[in-house]
């Protein structure tokens, strides 16, 4: 699935080439200099605009201050270069990470209303429990088809409800229609600050985070991250005592403004990320810090009906293109009632559809 596109500046950094070396731009500086001192000292030297190096006594037309002072205006000039860039403080391999950067990165775009209107009634088809979050994007997809944005932006989402109802999987359908990529952050499993936004140079593990990863690799400046179980994020202190949060790191990456030159830890250079979209999940409100509550919109979700599974598996198996009877024999199990409702969840769901895919597409045995 594809969608229009804008191109835009992610960062202010400039790409200005090939910079030359410190070696070769002294050696033009020096060959300058002895063709303007020997034309001054004879103008029929004609030789010197064909073969500079012909002209008698080429060496001692520069003397040892003149290659200090030549060598002082190189390093110069490269410190220039270099500042005009915004990458002086870059050493090689850092500034090749950067390369796609060159030339701007496309943000997928909604054109019409009527664009959003279709991406939210498919989405709503597949999952319609998560109806209330369908429509706060549907909102804002239309917001931004009716604005002419160039890009498409809707409020950061944090879905709360109990485990296996679908959040982060009806996260990664959202990403799919709306033909964007996605990076997954489990805020329990590893120091989220560090994971999403990246650390500095001088820790022993120091790197970009999964959020520039994601925008430089899939080379595209509006993603969907999703961030799962985001109430559960702990914190991660430092031998000097400073504190790094989840929640420290998202709050200048939701706000639109301040995302807007948001600062990477890593390569110390600013990004334009308020093209980024956040969903978030939660089994409770409890945990949650206020100040991210207040930066999103934090929806209440209910947990699935025995029927609302079955639809959920008769919509997936088509959509997996599972044949007729190892679909029919999936609804089977839940007309039957042979798996009781307390077992039942999305991932239960999801697993029996993998089984009977694999199943459905295994060779037959001779």
């Amino acid at each position: 699935m594809t969608r229009s596109t804008t191109l835009i500046p992610v960062s202010p950094i400039r790409f200005i080439g090939e910079i030359p070396s410190v070696h070769v731009i002294e050696n033009r500086l020096q060959m300058f200099l002895r063709t303007l001192r020997a034309l001054k000292q004879d103008n029929n030297l004609t030789a010197v605009k064909l073969n500079p190096h012909k002209i008698p006594n080429w060496r001692e037309l520069i003397e040892k201050p003149d290659r200090l002072k030549i060598e002082r205006r190189a390093l110069r000039y490269l410190e220039l270069l270099g500042n005009e860039s915004g990458m002086a403080h870059l050493n090689s391999d850092a500034k090749a990470k950067l390369a796609p950067l060159r030339g701007g990165l496309p943000v997928s775009r909604i054109e019409t209303e009527h664009e959003a209107d279709e991406i939210a009634a498919a989405l709503h088809s597949e999952m319609p429990w998560m109806a209330r979050a369908t429509e706060e994007v549907w909102h804002g997809l239309r917001a931004s088809a009716r604005e002419g944005l160039p890009g498409l932006r809707f409020h950061p989402l944090v879905l709360v409800g109990p485990p296996g109802i679908g959040k982060s999987h009806w996260a990664r359908r959202l990403a799919h229609h709306l033909a964007v990529p996605t990076t997954t952050l489990e805020a329990t499993g590893e120091p989220g600050s560090f994971a999403l936004v990246g650390t500095q140079k001088g820790w022993g593990s120091a790197s970009p985070g999964k959020l520039v990863q994601t925008v430089l690799s899939e080379q595209h400046a509006g993603p969907l991250v999703i961030i799962d179980e985001v109430e559960k994020a702990g914190e991660v202190t430092s031998t000097k005592g400073s504190r790094h949060t989840l929640t420290d790191a998202l709050l200048p990456l939701l706000e639109r403004m301040t995302a807007q030159a948001w600062e990477c830890p890593y390569f110390q250079i600013r990004f334009d990320m308020s093209w980024v979209n956040w969903v978030m999940t939660a089994n409770s409100r409890n945990g949650l810090p206020s100040p991210l509550q207040s930066r999103c919109v934090v929806l209440d979700l209910h947990g699935l009906t025995p029927d609302q599974l079955r639809d959920f598996a008769e919509i997936e198996g088509k959509r997996r293109n599972l044949p007729d009877p190892a679909l029919g024999a999936l609804m089977d199990i839940f007309d039957c009632g042979a798996i009781r409702s307390s077992e039942l969840s999305l991932r239960t769901v999801s697993r029996m559809l993998d089984r009977a895919q694999t199943l459905a597409n295994r060779p037959p045995l001779n």
